[in-house]
């Protein structure tokens, strides 16, 4: 069995899609994974299975819509994916100064062609790195009301991420490490 997180995309997020994830714990039990639990209540499943991929993203998918009766977009990262995003983040990812996020990418997008389509963003203030699977994104703390990645926000591509804070990521890869 592998460990995965299910990285659910924009669910308990301001007032929408409102989704108990204990029945969301209840519908992956159900499914057949185990060792099912949940970290927050924005959409991180931890679980263990035997497949992966496109195809265990697209179950899920499907399973939560049948359930929710909502489309979610969800991203699978085994521990092992994971733990290289963290490691591979720029060595200023997480400190103190920055507000830092990983933007994980759904397949087929990639991080060299979500870079590569990037806004404008601040000089100064924002930062970003393309990662295995995932964008690193910080903007300096003191000036983080500045920032310009709410031009991300409105761009098609967007709907292929879900964000994460880094202080999540690592605490995700934490619990997959128990």
């Amino acid at each position: 069995m592998t460990s995965f997180v299910a990285l659910l995309r924009g669910i308990n997020v301001g007032g929408n899609n409102l989704i108990a994830m204990s029945d969301v714990v209840t519908e992956f039990r159900a499914a057949g994974y185990t060792n099912v639990s949940t970290h927050g209540q924005s959409g991180n499943v931890l679980f263990e299975t035997d497949s992966g991929g496109i195809e265990l993203e697209n179950t899920i998918e499907d399973m939560l819509h049948e359930r929710f009766n909502v489309p979610i977009l969800v991203l699978t990262r085994s521990h092992q994916e994971l733990a290289a995003t963290v490691a591979q983040a720029p060595a200023d990812h997480g400190s103190d100064q920055l507000r830092s996020d990983v933007f994980f990418l759904k397949l087929p997008l990639t991080a060299e062609a979500a870079f590569a389509e990037l806004p404008e963003l601040r000089e100064g203030v924002d930062s970003i790195a393309p990662g295995p699977g995932a964008l690193y994104f910080s903007r300096v703390a003191a000036r983080a009301t500045t920032t310009r990645i709410q031009r991300l926000y409105a761009m098609p591509m967007f709907q292929q991420m879900t964000v994460r804070t880094w202080r999540v990521t690592t605490r995700l890869l934490k619990l997959l490490d128990t």
